[in-house]
């Protein structure tokens, strides 16, 4: 269904020049932006014309009834001269939009909500665009079959994105290419909490509902943002250098997971040591119950668990503060740049830690022939459904240690390390990385490399 702001009739007749291409502002000839940024995997995700710096979000949700009421303002710099630009949003009821105060015309269709403001947008402007919306958010199901969005839990619900679910509890570009600072306050009943990512800046309660205002500073990806909503045991610690620990755990996963989030700090200085300065403000986890998710997921600072994860899974997500959270993909085809680096994390703590080396179980995964390791490239997977494969994992882990034969253990923890500061808070492709390689290593070939292991089809006929 289509809707719009009420126009007085002089507005109106001035911006029914808007929707024929020819803007309020006589000055600028600008044009639409784009409805998707042509992501191969998820077209429709993300959109053209601008770039977003900061969301302010504030929710009010209650459990009882699966209602949530939003308000999110987005601060934004036009890349061009904009006449309309869109914003990805799946389900809810848009009640108003403005664009720097004044009401702008406004319509959806699917996921997109198309904003024609008042006057045209010249390049470089920074504007804000505030939309007002409610109503049940729904909870989607990837290509894959796993389900995420706004996800009801026993006690709460939780907010989920990879890849494109967090369009399902607030309007935005929801594509990694765009990364901007948050704010996000939450209003839950009394007796309930609301947990976010980066620092608890506020808690007030009032005429029995109790709000929770979050401050993440650093660029974040929108697939990153989470809320969980629910009763929570929250425990403050600190990590290397005084690093602020905020762990929330549901009161029924407290025992199973206190040793294992006990290793927390050691985990985090481990990964500096390997990785480079740990990239954000702080940092923990939300450990809800084993049912309230199918999968762990890397939601900046402070990562999701169904249960208590096993100290593996612990590695894996915290390498992800640095690879996918902080050096985030161009786009959904650069995963493996994701999940290969946070793979090949759980490799090295096991080297470092008593286990196999990294090169030992690169050659088990070799012998072993799993026909859907290799069933599809790293760097190219098949499809949608499978940018979260065993080959983005496993074989994009089999990419580095192959790296690491090449030049050494030297140079490659050099790798790592300067890999993770050259795009710190930035976003990074596939083709930037071997660029980034070879740079580092100049005397060394990687066609090879590139060609059977990242880029080619099959298993290589030799380790």
């Amino acid at each position: 269904m289509s809707r719009s702001a009420r126009l007085v009739p002089a507005a109106a007749a001035l911006c029914a020049l808007a929707l024929t291409g020819t803007g309020c502002d006589r000055g600028v000839h600008g044009t639409p932006g784009g409805h998707g940024v042509r992501d191969p995997y998820f077209p429709r995700a993300g959109n053209g014309g601008y770039d977003v710096t900061h969301y302010g979000l504030t929710l009010d949700y209650t459990p009882d009834g699966r209602h949530l009421t939003g308000t999110a303002v987005i601060t934004a710099r036009a890349t061009q001269d904009l006449t309309a630009f869109d914003l990805d949003l799946d389900g809810l009821d848009v009640a108003s939009v403005t664009v720097d105060g004044r009401d702008a015309r406004w319509n959806r269709a699917g996921q997109e909500l198309t904003v024609r403001p008042h006057d045209d947008l010249r390049r470089g402007r920074t504007f804000r665009t505030t939309v007002r919306y409610s109503g049940t958010p729904r909870t989607l199901t990837d290509p894959d079959g796993s389900e995420e969005g706004w996800l009801p839990t026993a006690d709460g619900a939780l907010g989920l994105g990879e890849p494109v679910g967090s369009m399902a509890w607030f309007p935005g570009d929801h594509h990694p290419s765009d990364k901007a600072a948050y704010d996000i306050t939450v209003t839950v009943p009394q007796g309930l909490q609301a947990v976010s990512n980066g620092e608890l800046t506020s808690r007030r309660t009032h005429g029995g509902r109790t709000t929770y205002a979050w401050h993440m500073a650093q660029p974040m990806a929108s697939y990153l943002a989470t809320v969980a909503v629910g009763r929570f045991v929250i425990t403050r610690t600190t990590g290397p250098h005084g690093l602020p620990v905020l762990t929330a755990v549901d009161p029924t996963q407290v025992r199973a997971s206190a040793g294992v989030l006990a290793k927390l700090p050691g985990i985090i200085a481990w990964e500096e040591r390997n990785f480079g300065p740990y990239p954000f403000s702080s940092t923990g986890a939300i450990v809800d119950r084993p049912d309230d998710a199918g999968y762990a997921l890397e939601t900046q600072t402070r990562p999701v668990f169904p249960g208590a994860p096993a100290t593996s899974t612990l590695v894996h997500e915290l390498a992800h503060e640095w690879y996918g959270d902080s050096v985030t993909p161009a786009s959904w085809q650069d995963m493996w740049l994701n999940e290969g680096f946070a793979t090949y994390a759980e490799w090295l703590y096991e080297e470092d830690h008593g286990g196999p080396s990294a090169q030992r179980t690169f050659d088990d995964l070799y012998a072993a022939d799993d026909k859907e390791v290799w069933s599809f490239p790293p760097a190219k997977p098949s499809d949608a459904a499978h940018i979260s494969a065993a080959p983005v994992y496993q074989r994009g882990a089999a990419v580095l240690q192959k790296i690491r034969q090449k030049v050494g253990d030297d140079t490659f923890h050099a790798v790592l390390r300067g890999w993770a500061a050259a795009h710190r808070h930035g976003t990074a492709s596939t083709a930037d990385f071997t660029a980034y390689v070879e740079k580092r290593a100049p005397g060394e070939d990687f066609s090879g490399i590139w060609r059977d292991w990242l880029y080619g089809d099959g298993r290589p006929d030799r380790p």
